[in-house]
């Protein structure tokens, strides 16, 4: 597990997604997640859909199920999959911001909360399936991530976890180079690899019934994020002033980080399928 030598708190994740909301939306759209190219000929909008689509697939979902979405940002995901499966979808961000833009996007069977999952409220085995798209990176706390969904979840119930990973076994270079500035920058108080998960949903009770790294088909996403982060702030005065403030440059400078840390190995990007007895 890397960890950073800067400790992070669900109250600094909530802060960095709320100052940084207009940037988020213009460089990642409404998803704010990456996209995953089949073709290489995908739109990036197609590419970001395809991994929503992914997720639908592995958690086998069927109408009228109860559904929680961990991290849902915008709600964008949980809309997505609430209309092509029929499901009921509750999700959980930490942002006032993003909940605030999913209010103004309401779909039926479609409720977003803002509050932590590490103190959800929800009453055990009562969701058929959960997924976290890029969330449990900010999970404080990794073991209770696994843990609250495991209990959340009724028997049989399916989890899919799509996460940033680090390389196993990383070199001293490229953990304080890439993965130790990328968990500071980005607000993530650890960064596990696919061992560290999987022991971890071991533990809280799962069964992993897949698992695939699919980070060749996700790493472009970054070079699309700089092209539009540089037009960004070439053409708004209001998106350079957030991205050059002191406290936020780190996170924005930090784009390039993140395709060399693609490039050469240090990061990881897995997609988890558990399940609960």
């Amino acid at each position: 597990m890397i960890v950073p030598d800067i400790s992070q708190s669900a109250e600094a994740v909530a802060e960095h997604y709320d100052e940084l909301d207009p940037i988020y939306r213009r460089v990642w759209g409404e998803h704010v997640h990456h996209g995953l190219w089949a073709t290489g000929r995908e739109t990036a909008g197609a590419a970001v859909e395809a991994l929503v689509d992914t997720v639908g697939d592995r958690l086998g979902l069927t109408p009228g199920q109860a559904c929680v979405d961990i991290g849902c940002g915008y709600g964008a995901t949980a809309r997505r999959l609430a209309v092509l499966h029929g499901v009921r979808v509750t999700g959980f961000t930490l942002s006032e911001e993003q909940a605030r833009y999913a209010a103004g996007q309401p779909v039926p069977d479609v409720e977003i909360r803002v509050r932590d999952w590490l103190d959800n409220g929800l009453a055990g085995g009562t969701a058929d399936a959960a997924w976290a798209i890029e969330s449990s990176e900010h999970m404080v706390d990794k073991p209770r991530f696994f843990a609250e969904a495991h209990r959340v979840l009724s028997p049989g119930g399916r989890f899919v976890i799509c996460a940033w990973l680090a390389e196993t076994n990383a070199g001293g270079l490229k953990v304080r180079h890439l993965l130790e500035p990328i968990c500071r920058e980005g607000r993530l108080p650890s960064m596990g690899t696919r061992g560290d998960y999987e022991a971890m949903a071991t533990a809280a009770g799962f069964t992993v019934t897949g698992y695939e790294d699919v980070s060749r088909r996700v790493a472009r996403t970054w070079t699309i994020c700089a092209l539009r982060l540089v037009k960004a702030l070439l053409v708004d005065r209001e998106a350079r002033r957030l991205a050059l403030s002191a406290g936020n440059r780190g996170a924005v400078l930090g784009i390039p980080r993140m395709i060399l840390a693609y490039r050469c190995g240090a990061m990881r990007y897995g997609i988890f399928t558990l399940q609960k007895a």
